[in-house]
């Protein structure tokens, strides 16, 4: 009968300790002898466990502020609006988070956003004194929000998560226009997911929960990716994981930004590409 050698015992532990030393990141992969890797044991297992990614995209994926911006001085150059368009698009911004309050309320049926930014926009037409655009012109600039621009981190970093994730959205906006927007913008969902399909708007946990069961998955399989820790924590709340992304000019510069000093969330990145090295994308 022929038998198999046996192994060296010195050979078997040396390759041992070679395994858990890279595991630990301590051989080749550019960290020296020593220092830990930025992923914990914690955080790495969060990171296996998860198989989709869920997207805030207001703020989040996009700079709806720099890009509202753009679209009232595009429309002051064609029509000689003197406007604030800064103090505008925030007053713009501001309104929807009453807006949809009216549909949790019952003062309104359930309404797309499409409808509540309209509601919004006709309000400060006439508070701002812009008359003379037919319906088209303001239909067109109520579309302001489907042809909003990524931040420079977006495209890439979502290429990357989506390699290792099913990447989706999970937004308040409506269906079509975050299908119009991520033509626009070139953004690579596997899915759009909109609070729509629950008839609930975030924060509300239906939104959530909701997105989890579409995609097949347990909440707790799913990661919730936002800049507003009010989002995360509902989407904790409801047994998602949460994963913070830093956007400090969401609101324009000067606005003071929450870093998570607490570790309150499964993980904190500076933006789409930090999060895609922290979860191994």
């Amino acid at each position: 009968m022929i038998t198999a050698p046996k192994k060296n015992f010195t050979q078997r532990s040396h390759h041992t300790r070679r395994e858990f030393l890279a595991r630990l990141g301590l051989l080749s992969g550019g960290l020296g002898l020593g220092l830990m890797p930025s992923i914990s044991y914690g955080q790495q297992s969060v990171a296996d466990s998860v198989k989709a990614l869920t997207f805030d995209v207001f703020g989040t994926v996009v700079d709806w502020r720099s890009s509202i911006i753009r679209e009232g001085q595009m429309l002051s150059a064609t029509k000689g609006f003197d406007v604030d368009w800064a103090e505008f698009a925030d007053r713009w911004r501001g309104g929807y988070g009453p807006a949809m309050n009216q549909v949790r309320n019952g003062e309104l049926p359930w309404t797309k956003i499409d409808a509540l930014h309209r509601m919004i926009l006709d309000e400060l037409l006439e508070e701002y004194s812009i008359s003379g655009l037919s319906e088209a012109e303001i239909d067109h600039f109520n579309r302001a929000w489907h042809r909003l621009s990524p931040w420079p981190d977006t495209v890439g970093g979502l290429n990357r998560l989506k390699t290792r994730y099913v990447i989706a959205t999970l937004s308040n906006g409506n269906v079509s226009l975050l299908t119009n927007m991520a033509k626009n913008a070139g953004l690579p969902w596997d899915a759009v997911l909109s609070a729509e399909l629950a008839r609930h708007y975030k924060p509300d946990p239906q939104a959530y929960l909701t997105a989890a069961e579409l995609l097949s998955l347990p909440p707790e399989q799913v990661m919730m990716v936002a800049a507003h820790p009010g989002d995360l924590r509902a989407a904790a709340r409801a047994g998602l994981r949460t994963a913070y992304v830093i956007r400090p000019l969401e609101r324009g510069p000067g606005r003071p930004v929450n870093t998570n000093p607490d570790g309150e969330f499964d993980y904190t990145a500076t933006d789409f590409l930090d999060l895609a090295r922290q979860l191994g994308a």
